[in-house]
């Protein structure tokens, strides 16, 4: 990449808030402060453009005329060269521009003052950080190098002068987006700069570069065919044009591609954002200070890791009961060989133990992001984040702690599988199905370790002088180390009591379980003795808390099971964290070790008295998440009648200042919320945990929470049916139909819908009367039934105007709209969305979620309509409401149908950018009934700018997947991919 010469005049300047700032990468402009200058006619920008482009060196009178005229300027040439000047000594100073040897010239500029040099000092910045092999620091600095362009360069500017600079730029322009496009590639960011390259390969149809870039990033994409037709095409473009054949290099790739060469796999580490996407990982927990013992064991494992690197891959299992110290020998060893892993180091709790363990598809995205691939490249199936996770690891040397593993099939798919890699894994059961792996079996602790454990916690003084006592003390811990922990911890806060004191506490049978040396028995015995040294008002914070299934809890979440004031509940949790009862999962976020989770439970179901204490608590915490989720939700959804029908709650919730504040608490809660969903269904609390589902039914079109969401929906549902809650089974097959409906499983979407339907009316709930009936209208319109669709939102209208639902109302004439456009009736559809959108317009903020709804039912009718120029404005409205909102399909979504727009508007180029960018954020979400949408639009585009092989390969794809579904659409498919056919 060659950077243009950097301009020595900006070295001597300064810069102020009063300082001036001049662009040329786009239109000629100036600005003072932040106030835009009038530069004046368009040979009056040619001028200064001229003087800013060269340097500071003086141009004479006859060059800036050659500059502005070329070979036939005016008559009175010299006088206007003299009269620009003077206008523009006038808006910009004297002492900037000066008159010198009978010419001009512009001195004294500051630092990056000129939009050029500023992307010139950013371009060498990122070529000296690409050369010192930083590559996501280079694409950063590229990206901000070309975010300085806002349009052609010296847009408007006439002049030959003018037009060869313009030239010039826009080459380096194009030049710099190569290069970082290269990034991206090497970076693993291949799907999103499918996008660009494809609108790219349409500007500069014979560039083999991009046309090579292409076709890299599309076989990356998992696009292989797509990636062979893009050559296809190319072969006979260059052939037709330029009657050759393309260059070895591209010829090469379609070999390697065909071949699928193992070489062309996507590289390690890509970082999507570099700012953002850590490429060296550090999540291993913090060692402990006082880590004692297991020295043979510490050196046989490092040896084990030290081993990775001539190895495929070195795996350490270690098992054991909960409480022998499985995860803090774990983490010692891995703390103590990260030198051998210079690449980082993942951690994950697997939750095990726990009734739901961790899913390794969840696992493996997390893992993902963490080595810096961006959300929209990670896929859907758990083989292929496994594939991409083993891709991103290739060739770097990162240590994998997989803590409290389940089982080994839980296991296999976080390997890494690549040689210098290496997995430590803990687990209560021996992996003896992990092929390879040393397994080690952690025992208890020697007397010898576990008093001097005892005695790092205690102090040398109070343990010395009563030894014995101290090795009573740990006998009968079982010489378990969580066990030791605890009981040192509660002897050294209390300084009035001795050893002898705890031992005498300890030899009570009454307070220990005779099966001490029994597996979880022992686990139990050992938490009882930190329970049994509790103050009353921990105890009982100790077993309420337990009994929530969430994995972590919050201060205001505690506070509200707990029926305390915030402050009070975070002292309580501090002083459980103080017992080693309790951990701080993050600032004031606090999460139980699963072993401890159980004993709290089995405490609350032994000790609490009343027993309805338990479920009150319960209660309380779902309390506490419906009226914040319902807050959340009334932000998104102004005016919405549903709020109304939610059961009432005693607690009133969370307040936000902002909708940004909001949807960051629902969002981060996912997790707590669909738990104590689920959690309250099966304590005889359906109702508040179905209206908990509606309230926080943004979680369901997300993506990232839909299959949680989902699975919570499920267990509603059945919870309510197996009471027979007409009622609450009602709302949660609503939400069930939603749902599927949304991730394209349109068969189970409508028969959740009828049962829905048929469940409101039964319990006469105008909510589920009037929300499943429009859900059916929508799959049936998604299906082709379009009369099944007029009817359904026929009722569905009806039921909402009866319960005075205004937006309710609103979405169905939305809705409406589509089908009177599927049905030719143009006009209408028009006339129905607007209607919509002015109820929306009513009670929403301008950035409200429905809103957008309503907007992008608008912009397709008045993109059917022919009205582009109203669609995009009403599109482009949609899009900015559902990124700030994170709906990701929605946003997926309005990106296709700005795609029909520019398709609609004769822009090929723009549909096909906008159709990939909507695939890359429809990667699992949405369903292949979107997705083959998508693809046929996105085959429109690429037909229209030429690259026709690709565009067959788009179509064969939509065709199958429409095919697969039974869907109508099939046939305007085959239309395409046979036209001859339909003539």
């Amino acid at each position: 990449m060659v950077v243009p010469r950097v301009p020595e005049q900006r070295r001597t300047g300064s810069e102020g808030p009063g300082a001036l700032r001049f662009g040329v990468l786009g239109p000629v402009r100036a600005w003072r402060g932040g106030k835009s200058l009038n530069t004046g006619s368009p040979q009056q920008r040619a001028l200064l453009a001229a003087l800013l482009l060269r340097e500071g060196r003086t141009a004479t009178a006859a060059e800036l005329i050659d500059a502005l005229w070329g070979e036939e300027p005016p008559l009175q040439a010299l006088a206007a060269v003299r009269t620009y000047a003077s206008r523009l000594r006038k808006v910009l100073g004297a002492g900037l521009l000066v008159s010198e040897s009978g010419g001009y010239a512009v001195r004294g500029l500051g630092e990056r003052t000129l939009d050029l040099a500023a992307a010139q000092d950013l371009a060498a910045e990122a070529e000296k950080a690409r050369g010192a092999g930083d590559l996501g620091h280079a694409r950063e600095l590229l990206g901000r190098a070309l975010a300085l362009w806002d349009g052609e360069t010296l847009a408007g500017v006439p002049g030959p002068y003018a037009e060869a600079q313009r030239v010039r730029l826009e080459e380096w322009r194009l030049q710099l987006r190569e290069s970082r496009l290269d990034m991206d590639l090497e970076q693993g960011c291949h799907a999103e700069a499918v996008s660009e390259l494809t609108a790219l390969t349409a500007a500069h149809p014979l560039s083999e570069r991009l046309r090579e870039l292409l076709m890299l990033a599309l076989y990356r994409s998992g696009r292989q065919a797509e990636a062979l037709a893009v050559y296809a095409d190319t072969r006979r473009l260059l052939a037709d044009e330029l009657g050759v054949d393309p260059r070895p290099g591209l010829q090469e790739l379609q070999q390697r591609i065909l071949r699928a060469d193992p070489g062309l796999a996507e590289p390690p580490a890509p970082v999507a954002e570099a700012a953002a996407a850590p490429v060296r990982p550090a999540q291993l927990p913090a060692t402990i200070p006082d880590f004692t013992g297991r020295t043979a064991l510490v050196a046989e494992l490092g040896d084990v890791l030290a081993s990775a690197e001539g190895r495929v891959m070195a795996v350490s299992a270690l098992a054991g009961i909960g409480g022998v110290g499985k995860t803090t020998l774990a983490v010692h060893v891995a703390h103590q060989a990260r030198t051998a892993f210079p690449d980082g180091q993942l951690y994950v709790d697997l939750q095990g133990a726990g009734s739901r363990s961790a899913e390794p598809e969840t696992v493996l995205g997390s893992f993902l992001r963490a080595l810096g691939t961006a959300d929209s490249a990670i896929p859907d199936s758990l083989e292929e984040r496994a594939a991409l996770y083993r891709s991103v690891l290739d060739g770097r040397r990162v240590l994998v702690l997989l803590d409290n593993a389940h089982d080994a099939a839980q296991v296999r798919p976080l390997l890494p599988g690549t040689a210098g890699c290496a997995a430590l894994v803990t687990s209560r059961v021996r992996m003896v199905g992990l092929a390879g792996a040393h397994l080690v079996d952690l025992d208890v602790m020697s007397p010898e370790e576990a008093l001097a454990l005892f005695t790092k916690i205690v102090g040398e003084e109070r343990v010395a002088s009563e030894r014995e006592a101290a090795l009573d003390v740990v006998a009968a811990c079982g010489f378990l180390p969580l066990a030791i922990r605890i009981a040192a911890s509660r002897l050294a806060a209390r300084r009035t009591w001795t050893v002898s004191v705890l031992a005498a506490k300890l030899a009570d049978e009454r307070r220990r379980l005779d099966e001490l040396q029994a597996g979880d028995l022992a686990v139990k015995a050992t938490f009882e003795l930190g329970y049994g040294q509790l103050e009353p008002l921990q105890a009982r914070a100790f077993r309420l808390l337990g009994l929530a299934d969430g994995p972590d809890i919050s201060v205001a979440a505690a506070a509200a099971a707990l029926d305390l004031p915030a402050e009070d509940t975070e002292d309580l949790l501090e002083s459980l964290v103080d017992t080693s009862l309790l951990e701080s999962a993050a600032p004031g976020r606090y999460r139980f070790h699963d072993l401890v989770r159980l004993y709290a439970r089995a405490c609350a179901e032994r000790d609490e008295e009343p027993p309805s204490e338990r479920r009150a608590a319960m209660s309380r915490l779902l309390d506490f998440y419906l009226a914040t989720a319902a807050g959340v939700y009334a932000i998104e959804r102004p005016g919405e009648r549903v709020l109304a029908h939610f059961a009432a709650t005693r607690l009133p919730g969370l307040v936000f200042p902002d909708r940004d504040r909001a949807l960051e608490w629902l969002f981060s809660e996912s997790e707590c919320l669909l738990a104590c969903a689920r959690q309250g269904a099966a304590a005889g609390m359906q109702r508040k945990a179905a209206d908990l589902l509606m309230a926080a039914v943004d979680l369901g079109e997300s993506g990232a929470n839909s299959l949680q969401f989902t699975q919570a929906a499920a267990a509603v549902s059945e919870a309510a049916r197996a009471v027979g809650d007409d009622w609450a089974e009602g709302r949660a097959r609503t939400m069930l139909t939603h749902v599927h409906s949304v991730s394209g499983r349109f068969a189970d979407a409508e028969e959740e819908g009828s049962r829905a339907l048929g469940l409101g009316l039964v319990s006469a709930d105008p909510v589920a009367c009037g929300q499943a009936p429009n859900q059916r209208g929508i799959i049936a319109l998604y299906e082709g039934r379009h009369g099944d669709a007029e009817a359904h939102f026929g009722q569905a209208l009806e039921a909402f105007r009866a319960d005075d639902n205004q937006p309710g109302a609103a979405a169905v004439l939305c809705n409406l709209s589509r089908v009177h456009l599927a049905t030719g009736r143009t006009d209408s559809a028009v006339e129905l969305a607007r209607t919509g959108v002015e109820i929306y317009e009513r009670d929403a903020t301008g950035q409200a979620l429905r809103l957008a709804n309503g907007k992008y039912a608008l912009g397709m009718a008045l993109t059917s309509a022919g009205r582009t120029a109203e669609a995009r404005v009403a599109l482009l409205d949609a899009l900015e409401i559902f990124h700030n909102s994170r709906q990701l399909l929605w946003h997926g979504m309005t990106l296709f149908r700005l795609a029909e727009l520019h398709l609609t508007d004769q822009q090929p180029a723009a549909a096909a950018s906008h159709a990939e960018q909507a695939l890359v954020l429809l990667r699992g979400i949405g369903g292949d009934w979107r997705r083959a949408n998508v693809l046929t639009v996105l085959g429109r585009a690429l037909s229209a700018i030429g690259h026709t092989d690709r565009a067959h390969v788009c179509w064969q794809d939509a065709l199958s997947m429409f095919e697969a579904l039974s869907s109508p659409e099939a046939a305007g498919v085959r239309a395409l991919l046979n036209p001859a056919a339909v003539a």
